[in-house]
């Protein structure tokens, strides 16, 4: 990427950092535990409820059955979507808005992971501009009108949609997976209830893990942080350290699934007013052309790009580092906290690569990447179509073939930031 270029992406950025200050993000009103959403949903006057879901949590986990009876017994009308795929498609939306309409419903129940979370946001975007499409509304501050109130039930600790402005979307299509991002698609509600994420396979709890991992660290590398997003963001991040891999070899483990919680909601609040960074462009544009897993595909490119920034996010990194109790200069800080993540995934059984990628898909899927990132992005050091190439013959396990221009480091912030 040339001087020009990135010189236009952080004049962008800078203009939408301050922009952000004057937008309503509003903090959801957490409610502590499953057992006291009928309640609620008593209590605001909602009389028809749409409920978002999957096939596993609906009709062979059976997660559902208790909130199905707390509606019943207090008369509240409800459906039950439960069609919802991993990387939810517009098909799924389209599905699920006309469930909405025909049952009258007047508010939403997401439940389950990201995925029926995207979903649920995707069906208010459709209540609120029924005259558009859903790829009509890619990108940033295209909904613009308040959308049905929506009540997240997360049954995993990684995506922190609960907390989040964004519905990320896939079109099988075109083989795209995009975000849409508007403050709107806030949720009024979260529930938390630890007792919701105690029967998750291993492979789940490390991979939705290390996705709210990637949140936290990103949110805080990055160049359009606030204090409260940064101390978000470094309590998010230590109590993954802390928590994270307990669960995964004990998952019945009910307070430490509490804190994996907290810090999913926290690294949620934190990205959605800080944003993300090339981690989640690549991981986006994996899961629309192969499927790959959200949780999966941040955990193992995390580690990859932030080798790639070298430098530009040590000081940052190395803040991060303390806080989990790592010592020494900033540099060594910086890359022995590189070193963590990369043994936790190790131990957790996650790959280093992802085998699926297809040489003759790196174009596309580099294009989808940068068209996403930049100029939104906030990161410590750009990439342009060469050095993101070169990541994603990294990211597969290979050389790359494209020479990786001359980079000039962006300076690093300073700790009193």
């Amino acid at each position: 990427m040339n001087i020009f270029s990135k010189c236009y992406c952080r004049c962008y950025q800078f203009c939408f950092k301050i922009g952000m200050k004057l937008m309503n993000f509003r903090q959801p009103e957490l409610i502590d535990g499953l057992g006291r959403l009928a309640n609620k949903v008593q209590e605001e006057g909602y009389t028809s409820i749409l409920i978002v879901t999957d096939d596993f949590l609906h009709n062979k986990g059976k997660l559902i059955d208790p909130l199905k009876a707390d509606f019943d017994e207090k008369g509240i009308k409800y459906a039950v979507y439960d069609k919802t795929v991993p990387n939810p498609t517009i098909q799924n939306i389209e599905e699920a808005y006309q469930m909405y309409n025909e049952i009258g419903a007047n508010a939403i129940v997401a439940f389950g992971g990201g995925s029926p979370m995207d979903c649920a946001k995707g069906v208010g975007i459709r209540v609120a501009r029924p005259d558009k499409t859903i790829p009509q509304m890619k990108g940033t501050l295209k909904v613009r009108k308040a959308i049905p109130t929506i009540f997240a039930v997360p049954t995993t600790s990684g995506t922190g949609s609960e907390a989040t402005v964004a519905a990320v979307i896939s079109n099988p299509e075109t083989h795209e997976k995009y975000p849409i991002n508007d403050p709107v698609l806030i949720p009024k509600y979260a529930v938390l209830d630890p007792s919701l994420t105690l029967g998750l396979p291993p492979h789940i709890t490390s991979t939705t893990g290390m996705d709210a991992l990637t949140h936290a660290v990103e949110a805080y590398i990055g160049k359009s942080t606030t204090a409260q997003t940064r101390d978000w963001s470094i309590k998010a991040t230590k109590l993954i350290f802390e928590n994270l891999e307990d669960v995964y070899n004990d998952g019945s483990d009910l307070k430490k699934r509490k804190k994996m919680q907290e810090a999913s909601y926290l690294a949620g609040m934190s990205f959605t007013r800080s944003y993300v960074g090339y981690v989640h462009a690549i991981a986006h544009a994996l899961g629309g052309q192969y499927g790959v897993p959200h949780g999966l595909a941040n955990a193992v490119i995390l580690p990859h790009v932030l080798d790639y920034f070298g430098k530009s996010a040590w000081v940052k990194l190395a803040e991060l580092a303390n806080a989990v109790g790592i010592q020494g200069t900033v540099e060594q800080q910086a890359k022995e906290f590189i070193r963590r993540i990369k043994e936790m995934n190790e131990r957790m059984n996650i790959p280093t690569t992802i085998d699926k990628i297809r040489e003759e898909d790196i174009p596309t899927m580099v294009e989808h990447s940068l068209k996403e990132a930049n100029p939104l992005y906030p990161v410590p050091k750009f990439m342009g179509k060469k050095e993101m190439t070169n990541m994603y013959y990294e990211i597969m396990g290979k050389t790359s073939v494209a020479k990786e221009e001359p980079v000039v480091e962006d300076k690093q912030e300073s700790k009193a930031e």
